[in-house]
This record gives C-alpha cells, sequence and structure tokens, in this order.
C-alpha cells in the first residue's frame, strides 16, 4: 500500500502559499522576496516527495522492476506508463527549475521556478489524482 499524505501534505501547504504572489496586495521588497523563497522551498519539498512517491507507484502499482534513481529516468517510466497529463517535455522543464533552485545565487533562476509554479501545481495535483485514485478536494 502506497502512502500518499506526505505527498498531499505537501502539495496543499505549497498550495495555501502560493496566491499571496502578485495576488495585488502591496507588499515590502523583504516580504515578497521572503514569500518567494518560501513558495520555492516547497517547490522544492513538493518536487522531491512527488518524484519519490512516483518510483514507488511504478515498483508497487505497476511492476516496474528496479527504476533508476533519479527524477528525470522515472519522470520518463511515468510518461511512458500514461500517467502525466502533460508533456514529458514539461516535467523535464520541472525537473531543471529544481536544479537550478539548488544553485541560484542572483534571483534569475529563483525567478524562473516562480513561473512554472502555477503549471507544476496543476500538473502535480494531476498526479496525485491518477496514482491515488482520490478527487482532489
Amino acid at each position: 500500500m502506497i502512502d500518499y499524505s506526505k505527498f498531499r501534505s505537501s502539495l496543499s501547504v505549497w498550495r495555501s502559499s502560493t496566491p499571496t504572489i502578485g495576488n495585488g496586495t502591496r507588499l515590502s521588497d523583504l516580504d515578497r522576496e521572503g514569500i518567494a523563497e518560501s513558495v520555492i522551498q516547497r517547490f522544492e519539498t513538493c518536487y522531491d516527495c512527488l518524484w519519490k512517491v512516483l518510483k514507488r507507484y511504478l515498483i508497487e502499482a505497476l511492476g516496474v522492476a528496479e527504476p533508476p534513481n533519479s527524477p528525470k529516468p522515472v519522470f520518463r517510466l511515468a510518461h511512458e506508463n500514461h500517467l502525466f497529463a502533460a508533456p514529458l517535455e514539461q516535467w523535464f522543464r520541472y525537473a531543471g527549475a529544481r536544479i537550478d533552485t539548488s544553485h541560484d545565487y542572483d534571483g534569475g533562476k529563483a525567478q524562473a521556478c516562480l513561473a512554472q509554479v502555477p503549471d507544476f501545481l496543476d500538473d502535480a495535483i494531476d498526479l496525485y489524482q491518477t496514482m491515488s485514485g482520490t478527487a482532489w478536494e
């Protein structure tokens, strides 16, 4: 039995924080930067949780023997098994954003990651529903 609770929790907490960016509220630069850092941190947590649950799903639900221990090959296997609604290239962009957020020191890559937040949330929720068989509330 696959436990989706951490994946669901990471999605839920992260989703609740994203509307605060760009919602018209006047924020100081420091507040805006802090919120952006929080959203990126939650993206990283959710992304890491997602690909690990996906790997477990491939093993336990689909019987894939010994999938690689790396996100991109796991995404490729998920795509081959029709688990994604979005194109594989989109999932590779998310992987690139995750790598970039670990190595960004000037903020440009962080802004690029933030631009992908809405799509990633939608795709991650779709994947959660596909794997768990549970509708998102």
